[in-house]
Parts: C-alpha cells; sequence; structure tokens
C-alpha cells in the first residue's frame, strides 16, 4: 500500500516539473521571438549608425597626423649631422704621404689630409693662421718671426713644438733628403727662439715669404734615428705616418685587380686635437686607383662619395643629377711663345698672334664661368694695371702689321718672309678643355696667314716637351696664387738649368727684371703696384704669351657635402681647407 502511494506521488511531481520546463521553454522561445528576432529588421539601421561613428573617428585621426605632420615641419627641420664615412676616388699612385715629398694628386691628397702647415688659406682665399698665431718682420724686411699656438700636439700624443718647424725647413734644405722642396729655400737661416718661437732670416727682402709656410711640417721625433738619406724611403711616410691634420692614419690596403690595374684604399680617422677642431666625419678614406675607367665606373656605382680628377669627363661635368663644385683657380692659362729662337723670336708676329686671337670666344665656348687673363698678374690682384693688358682681338691689325713687317701672303694662304714661311709648332696636353682651346687658336692664326702645326700630347710627352723647350708656342696653366710675385715666370734667370725654368717663354727683358726684383722686395703694397709697372707695361709691349683665362678646378660628387662650399683656391688639394666641417648625413632636428 505505502510503495503504491510512493509511486503515485513521484509520478505526480514528474509531471508536475515536465509541465514547468515546457512553460520555461516557451517563455523562452517568446521572449527570443520578442526580443531577437523581431528587432532584426531594424538592424541596417543600426550597422548605418555604427559605420557613421567609426567614419568619423577614422577622419578624426588622419586629421590630427596630417596636422601633426604639417607642425612638425614647422618646428622642425632636415640638417647635417656629424658621423659617416667619406670616401673620395683619385686616379695616380700612392708612394708618399709625407708633405717633403708629396707631390702627386695622390700622394698630395693623403698628406693635406695628414698634415698641416704654419699658415693656411681660409674660405675666401686669404693667408691666415695654422699651426701659427701669427708673425711679425722686422724693418728691414728679412727676419719673419713666426708664433706657434699653445698647445699643438702630434696625432702619438708628442707636443708639437717650434723644434718640428726647425727639423721641417732644415730636412727640405738638406740636400742628402732630396726635397722637391729645397730651390725654394736655399739661402734662408731657420732658427728656433723658444719652444713656440720660430725665425727666418732671408738673404734679401722678399714681401711674399708667409705664401711659403703653408707646407705641412713633420714631427722631428720620426726621423731621430735615420740618416738623412733614408728620409725620402722612410717607413713613416707610407706605412705609418704621424700628422698634426684633421685626420690620422687608420689602414691601407692594396687591391691587385690584374697586372695593369691596381686600388689602393687608405683609411684615414678624425684627429680629436687637431688645431681647426675635430673633424665631423667619422672616417675618411682615399681609394685611389691607377685605372681611369675603373675610377669613373666606382663613382657611377655610388662606391665612391666624391671624384677627384684634373680632366673629369664630360659626361660626369653636364651629368644634372650630380653635385658639382666648380672651384676658381688663382692661376692663368696662357699660350706661351718661345722668344728665344724661331720665327716667333720676332716680336711683331707675337703681337699678332695675340691680335688675331678671339679669346672672348674661346671662354664662351668652355662650359663654365671663368675669369679673363689679361696681363701676367691676375684681376683684382696687387698691381694689376688695367691699363697695361695685352692688345685686343682685331684680326685686320694683326694682318696688316704682318704685311708691314715682311711677312706676305704666298700659297696656300701662308706667309713668308725672305723664303721662310710664317709656321709654328703648338703643343698642349691632350685634354678635352686643352684641345678645344688649342683648335680655336690654330683656326684662328691660320686665318691671318700663320701655319700651325698643332701637337696634341699625352702627359709624359707633354712634360718632355715643356722640359726641352721643344715647342715655338705652348698652352699652359700656371698657378699664380694670393701674392703678386710671379718671378719665377717671367724674371729672365729662370730661363737657367740650373733654376726652376719656369720662364715657359724664354723670356728676357732688363726693364722687366728690374721691376719684378723691385716689386717682391718691398713690403709696402703701394709701393709693390708702382714698382710692378715697368714690367707690365714690358710685358704688354714685348707679347711673350697670349693671356686666356683663369682656369677651374671641379669636384664631382654623388651627395651634397655640407660646408664645402665653391669659392678661388690655389691648388686643387685647397678643397680641404675646411674638410673637418664637412658633413655627409642628415636628420630632423626639432627647432629652438
Amino acid at each position: 500500500m505505502q510503495l503504491r502511494l510512493f509511486k503515485l506521488r513521484f509520478r505526480r511531481r514528474f509531471q508536475h516539473g515536465q509541465k514547468q520546463v515546457e512553460d520555461l521553454g516557451q517563455q523562452a522561445e517568446a521572449s527570443l521571438e520578442q526580443h531577437f528576432f523581431k528587432r532584426l529588421s531594424s538592424l541596417g539601421g543600426a550597422w548605418r549608425f555604427i559605420t557613421t561613428w567609426i567614419a568619423l573617428l577614422v577622419l578624426i585621426v588622419g586629421c590630427l597626423v596630417v596636422q601633426i605632420e604639417g607642425l612638425s615641419s614647422h618646428y622642425q627641420r632636415l640638417q647635417p649631422i656629424p658621423g659617416g664615412t667619406y670616401t673620395e676616388g683619385v686616379l695616380g699612385t700612392f708612394t708618399n704621404a709625407n708633405p717633403l715629398y708629396a707631390t702627386s694628386d695622390a700622394d698630395s691628397t693623403v698628406s693635406r689630409l695628414l698634415f698641416t702647415g704654419l699658415m693656411k688659406y681660409n674660405d675666401q682665399n686669404h693667408l691666415v693662421g695654422s699651426l701659427a698665431s701669427g708673425w711679425d718682420v722686422d724693418e728691414k724686411g728679412t727676419v719673419y718671426t713666426v708664433h706657434l699656438k699653445p698647445h699643438l700636439t702630434w696625432q702619438d700624443g708628442t707636443p708639437l713644438t717650434a723644434d718640428d718647424v726647425m727639423f721641417t725647413y732644415q730636412a727640405i734644405q738638406n740636400p742628402d733628403a732630396q726635397s722637391p722642396l729645397a730651390s725654394s729655400w736655399q739661402g734662408i737661416k731657420v732658427a728656433k727662439k723658444d719652444a713656440t718661437t720660430i725665425t727666418f732670416t732671408l738673404p734679401t727682402p722678399l714681401s711674399s715669404f708667409p705664401y711659403s709656410l703653408t707646407n705641412g711640417i713633420v714631427p722631428a721625433h720620426a726621423f731621430a734615428n735615420l740618416p738623412p738619406t733614408e728620409w725620402r724611403s722612410a717607413d713613416f711616410n707610407s706605412v705609418h705616418p704621424v700628422g698634426n691634420g684633421p685626420f690620422m692614419w687608420n689602414a691601407l690596403q692594396v687591391i691587385h685587380n690584374n697586372a695593369t690595374s691596381t686600388q689602393v684604399l687608405i683609411a684615414l680617422q678624425p684627429f680629436a686635437d687637431y688645431v681647426g677642431g675635430k673633424p665631423k666625419l667619422d672616417s675618411f678614406v682615399v681609394h685611389v686607383f691607377s685605372d681611369k675607367d675603373e675610377l669613373v665606373k666606382s663613382f657611377r656605382n655610388q662606391q665612391l662619395t666624391a671624384i677627384a680628377l684634373p680632366s673629369p669627363p664630360a659626361d660626369l661635368v653636364q651629368d644634372s643629377g650630380l653635385y658639382q663644385y666648380s672651384f676658381l683657380l688663382s692661376a692663368a692659362t696662357m699660350a706661351f711663345f718661345n722668344t728665344s729662337s724661331g720665327v716667333l723670336a720676332d716680336t711683331v708676329v707675337r703681337q699678332a698672334l695675340v691680335q688675331s686671337s678671339n679669346t672672348m670666344s674661346i671662354m664662351s665656348k668652355l662650359g663654365y664661368v671663368t675669369r679673363a687673363v689679361r696681363e701676367p698678374l691676375l684681376k683684382g690682384q696687387l698691381g694689376y694695371d688695367p691699363a697695361a693688358v695685352q692688345a685686343a682681338y682685331n684680326p685686320a691689325a694683326a694682318k696688316a702689321a704682318l704685311d708691314k713687317d715682311g711677312w706676305l701672303v704666298g700659297t696656300g694662304g701662308v706667309r713668308s718672309k725672305a723664303g721662310k714661311p710664317l709656321e709654328v709648332t703648338f703643343d698642349a696636353s691632350n685634354s678635352s678643355e686643352y684641345a678645344q682651346v688649342a683648335h680655336q687658336l690654330q683656326a684662328d692664326w691660320q686665318a691671318v696667314g700663320v701655319k700651325v702645326n698643332l701637337r696634341l700630347e699625352q702627359d709624359q710627352d707633354f712634360q718632355n716637351s715643356l722640359a726641352n723647350r721643344d715647342y715655338d708656342a705652348v698652352l699652359y696653366s700656371i698657378s699664380i696664387g694670393v701674392d703678386p710675385d710671379v718671378f719665377v715666370y717671367w724674371d729672365s734667370s729662370q730661363t737657367d738649368p740650373r733654376s726652376t725654368r719656369l720662364n715657359l717663354s724664354s723670356y728676357k727683358s732688363a726693364a722687366a727684371d728690374a721691376s719684378l726684383e723691385a716689386g717682391r722686395t718691398r713690403l709696402d703694397p703701394t709701393l709693390r703696384a708702382v714698382k710692378y709697372k715697368p714690367f707690365l707695361q714690358a710685358w704688354q709691349q714685348d707679347a711673350p704669351a697670349l693671356g686666356l683665362y683663369q682656369p677651374r678646378y671641379v669636384y664631382i660628387t654623388n651627395a651634397n657635402i655640407s660646408g664645402l662650399t665653391e669659392h678661388t683656391i690655389n691648388t686643387g688639394t685647397d678643397r680641404f681647407n675646411n674638410v673637418q666641417n664637412w658633413m655627409i648625413r642628415t636628420a630632423k632636428v626639432t627647432n629652438q
């Protein structure tokens, strides 16, 4: 009986629970229908609302980014910063970094980076102190006293003193040392007054003397145990030089591409105690190529920052994608006439060549802006006289002068006198610029009846012709510099084989000699200018050369070089006058 009651009670509870589950299911289904499925129809409007807010948020973020970028250009600027490796390609052979011996382009480049002198040129091409703080000269103009700056050091940490300066110039004078600078220093006494003072005693006054103090100074202690006969071949010169310039020696690597092509890489690092301030570049690599084509190829492949060539290829010069720095040289490109023999010993013929030369046309075809050279001094130089310029272009006057002098036009339009043809041999280096100028001069001279045998020669043959004076006329550039002392180019003493023989015209004039000597021995600038007038007048009348133009030095780079500015320089290596300030890297910095 009890069992039956239990079963009935359990059945009723189960049925009641089942009914509750059914009720809950029906309620859930009704709630889902009411709160979900019936609202699906309005979901599209909700998505449009959400999408609108998302788009607005994206727009706000975008505007914020644009505003930040715009403000960054206002508060920030792209500015050069220190660092980076600068690699310069040079053509030639590296043999000697010692400034007592460095003469080639490659040697001079390395030497200029490693060493500095008592004096240097600034960005205005003015002579200023480098190791020297200044100099004085006595009333007679024969004793120059140079004062060193304090706390100078060599790159090995040794103090740089007057002993090093005295050693340098006495080494140049020593015949056993065989320095190519020796001829300019004979007869000058160099003495140390104290640790920072040196005196130079000259046999006669020389107003241009301070300009000869720009050569690099070498450390006396590096040669203390070597006889002078071994200085030229010392390891110091090419293995481990110790200098005082903006950069110091790091490493050298030689690459032999083949039997005829060699490359030398010379790695330099900044000298922190350089007198001009520590360089901003991390390193400077001089890459020396023996093959010009390899040099140009490496530059085109952007393996080099810059290329240093006396005559760079025309396609590089004209490439608008490259950076070109054009430095006007304080030099003169001239056609020098051999006045000692042949038809050009005749002054009338030389004057006729000057008058028949269309120098303005020549300059217009150079492809760069330069200044005309009309006399042996450069325009703007101390002593320059506008009244002493060479004869102007006037081919009709040239023809008339030749007619009057007996040079009459004959067969083929060539003039002759007493059966002797008016014929000249004209030499020039076979570079693109010189060849162009020489061809135009040939055409100008032939137009007035002169037969011109033009010889365009390779470097070695051309140098031999210069040394032997194997020409009637020669196209060449001479370095004049800042000071107007042009004694070595025009004084008759410089035709002697025992001299430098830089008088390429073999010009001899007593009036010019006396004037040149007087001008270089006067310290007062006004008096110097007066003393040079007779020389300029004699040069104008005698026409030993045809002045053309001031040449330029072209420096081409693959990148903009901050700190490198175009200005007049005296030699190609003067491009390094402020190399310590060069920068090749850039970054955005905040305006202060």
